[in-house]
């Protein structure tokens, strides 16, 4: 998917609407506003204002505040609801802004943003049917709603009608292919060139271009006029990460950065190179390191009769795991027991081609499964996670952490000991795994076996770094996040021939 973030859309307030202050200047008028409600408390546009530069500048708990009381005095405020919805949603709290949004709907239902905003949403938690319909609203309203055409070639896609996605998409980024994001920072800008991808795919970049310290450009790839020339810029972050889906705009994103001498994060045409059957087929052979078969078959092989033989014929047996290309966190991704569920079940999948899958065998001693993510930041390794689960399928958000104090805790030593958790042969194979790989910025998911091998399962540039809650469980995980993000900013502040930081660290 394009990047969630930068579609959904503040509406009202001075901050929403694309300031660039610095957060000096920010800071002067919040007090100015501050002074403004001690003498008029009841003086909405003040509120509004305040409420909205506090979102701005991340300060969830104090925007919130304001924007409750904004609701309170004027329940059907359009701009409260929609930009507290859209900090909800940035602080990961899908089901309040939902709720926001959806109550900007009712009240406002001539609104094609509060469609769009509440379709986006809809689409990012997988209610296909209820997102097309809001988008189809936006679009009756607004025909030429750029955002809407967005969205709709999103959730197109994701429906395996690759047509209707490419008019909506062209509709949607024709003529909009550029866009600068505000800067935020006192001092001068690190000038970053982000590319993006229209088809999805994209490096969630929210968290690691830190508006304080970097001017952000974003070029939607496939649709840049390469004979326009680049924006000025002191490196280019090259955010398209899924080379499954996005063979076009990492080819445009090549023709791009042949334009320019200034370094490069994340080459597209490295990260051209792992796709995931073009990953399993890189590594096959590292030592420490064992590989799922992988096969890659058209749809209509698996769904009819003929599945068993087809299964059996490519060297696969039964249970058997299969998935669409292009899809991540689970979707439309199975575990088959037999002919007739794997028949069954990939009817259902969108798209022409199946990808069949061996299972590893991922359990630990105590017949749970394990999931590792380790990032890849300058080719070196960070733990990131130990996700365990009842279930096959694992993510670490749906994984049997949260309530679990022993989970947690073995989680907890990986990242305080990834070495001593894991074993110095999983590690030094993980090493082989990133200079193979030979990425910038990236992750690789994995389990270890009993000899203290590498179990792959796959490994790509669009590894997704879920922000933490306030909840203090999580708090023994900060320091390892931190690690990451000041990985990232070292590489950024190098490249870029920075020696000393800007801003304050992430």
């Amino acid at each position: 998917m394009v990047n969630f973030a930068l579609m959904i859309r503040g509406a009202t307030t001075k901050a929403s609407a694309g300031s660039s202050e610095s957060a000096a200047a920010a800071d002067a008028r919040l007090r100015e506003l501050d002074a403004a409600l001690a003498r008029d408390p009841g003086f909405l546009p003040a509120l509004a204002e305040r409420a909205g530069l506090l979102r701005e500048q991340g300060r969830f708990e104090e925007a919130k505040r304001d924007y409750l009381d904004l609701i309170r005095r004027n329940p059907g405020d359009f701009g409260a609801l929609n930009d507290f919805g859209t900090l909800a949603f940035r602080a990961g709290h899908s089901a309040a802004a939902r709720s926001l949004f959806s109550e900007a709907v009712r009240r406002h239902p001539d609104n094609a943003n509060g469609h769009v905003n509440l379709a986006n949403l809809l689409l990012a938690i997988g209610e296909l049917d209820e997102a097309r319909r809001h988008f189809e609203a936006a679009l009756r309203i607004d025909a030429d709603h750029v955002h809407a055409h967005r969205g709709m070639g999103n959730l197109l896609a994701g429906l395996g009608d690759a047509a209707g996605a490419q008019r909506h998409r062209d509709k949607g980024f024709t003529g909009h292919a550029v866009t600068v994001l505000p800067y935020r920072g006192e001092s001068a800008p690190v000038s970053v060139l982000l590319l993006v991808s229209a088809s999805g795919g994209n490096i969630p970049t929210s968290s690691i271009l830190d508006d304080h310290t970097f001017k952000s450009t974003v070029l939607v790839a496939e649709y840049c006029d390469r004979k326009t020339a680049l924006p000025p810029h002191d490196l280019v972050f090259n955010g398209i990460g899924d080379a499954d889906i996005c063979g076009e705009g990492l080819a445009a994103a090549c023709a791009l950065v042949a334009q320019t001498k200034k370094p490069v994060i994340n080459h597209p045409a490295r990260v051209l190179q792992t796709g995931r059957a073009a990953n399993v087929d890189r590594l096959r052979g590292l030592p420490n390191v064992i590989v799922p078969r992988m096969r890659k078959l058209p749809h209509p092989a698996l769904v009819g009769a003929g599945a068993a033989e087809t299964v059996a014929a490519n060297g696969f047996a039964f249970p058997v795991l299969a998935r669409t290309p292009g899809f991540h966190t689970g979707q439309h991704f199975i575990r088959a027991e037999t002919p007739d569920e794997l028949a069954k079940v990939v009817a259902g999948f969108p798209g022409d081609d199946v990808w069949l899958i061996e299972q590893l065998d991922a359990r630990d001693n105590d017949g749970l499964f394990r999931k590792i993510r380790v990032m890849m930041i300058d080719r070196k390794i960070y733990p990131l996670h130990l996700a365990i689960s009842r279930n096959w399928k694992i993510h670490y958000f749906r994984a049997d952490m949260a309530h679990s104090a022993e989970n947690r805790r073995k989680d907890g030593e990986f990242l305080d000991d990834m070495r001593r958790a894991i074993g110095a042969r999983a590690v030094a194979a993980l090493e082989r795994i990133a200079v193979t790989l030979d990425l910038d910025y990236g992750g690789i998911d994995f389990a270890v076996n009993a000899a203290g091998d590498i179990l792959f399962f796959e490994a790509n540039a669009t590894m997704v770094m879920v922000p933490l809650t306030t909840d203090e469980k999580w708090d023994y995980r900060r320091s390892a996040f931190d690690n990451v993000f000041a990985a990232i900013r070292r590489m950024l502040m190098d490249r870029a021939g920075i020696a000393e930081p800007r801003s304050q660290l992430l």
